[in-house]
């Protein structure tokens, strides 16, 4: 059986002066880049600059919307209206979309961060927003969600492109939830161990959970790496050597998703 996977980070998450996360050591190893929209993190500056440099190595351009909130880094959630939540996705995805557009490029897909995600993972509403939003403003976009979350629900049953991702340096929780950054454990960051945890999530679909269980979490479309997870360079290069090494192909998530 062949195997395929896309290799996603979110990036262009520095503001201003303050820079966060090592883009462009990075990006050469990545197949997608999931860019902040200024909401969370971002600013018209790196949008751009992040825009350029993913062109620049090949990868797949997506918009990472999320709450506004730069203060919390888009880590809080927020109490909102759905509508809020589709003009948010709406005003982010355009914005990003404009910073393509002047590079003569297009963006491929859309996934929420954070707290956002997170709660769209378990909430119909803020599900549909944003499947919504994307319906509205291009259909052919590609909705990233959560493995076996509202999400990838609410994206089968309006028939759009979805990616199933998920997170090889972050800990699960016994529902399939992402654990809190809060609880200890939560990121993981031994190199051999995010490689072994990969692996299990592409070839077998399953993965263990910070209680040491086994979860079913079906065929994976995308694996996210955290471009502010510890030694985040070394394990994105490392994981691409590894899993071609077990003869799992590494390519842009549009080659690969799922409707």
């Amino acid at each position: 059986m062949k195997f395929r996977v896309d290799l996603n980070c979110d990036m262009g998450e520095s503001f201003g002066r303050y820079k966060l996360g090592s883009d462009e050591e990075i990006m050469p190893y990545i197949t997608s880049a999931n860019i902040a929209c200024g909401f969370h993190a971002g600013d018209p500056n790196i949008m751009r600059k992040t825009v350029k440099m993913a062109l620049k190595y090949n990868v797949e351009i997506g918009a990472h919307p999320g709450l506004p909130d730069l203060l919390g880094f888009g880590r809080r959630w927020i109490e909102v209206e759905v509508e809020d939540v589709i003009n948010y996705m709406l005003y982010q995805i355009g914005a990003l979309d404009a910073f393509a557009k002047a590079e003569n490029a297009k963006i491929a897909h859309v996934k929420a961060h954070g707290a956002l995600y997170n709660k769209a993972a378990v909430d119909d509403s803020i599900a549909e927003a944003i499947a919504e939003a994307i319906e509205r403003y291009n259909p052919e976009l590609i909705l990233v969600g959560l493995a076996k979350s509202k999400m990838i629900e609410v994206a089968r049953k309006r028939k759009l492109k979805y990616a199933i991702e998920a997170f090889a340096d972050r800990a699960y929780l016994d529902d399939g939830s992402l654990a809190p950054r809060s609880m200890r454990g939560s990121v993981i960051t031994d190199i051999n161990e995010i490689v072994e945890r990969a692996i299990n999530m592409i070839k077998y679909g399953k993965v263990k959970t910070i209680t040491g269980k086994e979860l079913e979490i079906g065929g994976i479309t995308t694996i996210c790496i955290h471009g502010d997870t510890p030694g985040a360079v070394k394990i994105t290069s490392n994981l691409r050597e590894k899993l071609l090494e077990n003869n799992i192909e590494v390519t842009q998530m549009i080659n690969i998703v799922q409707k």
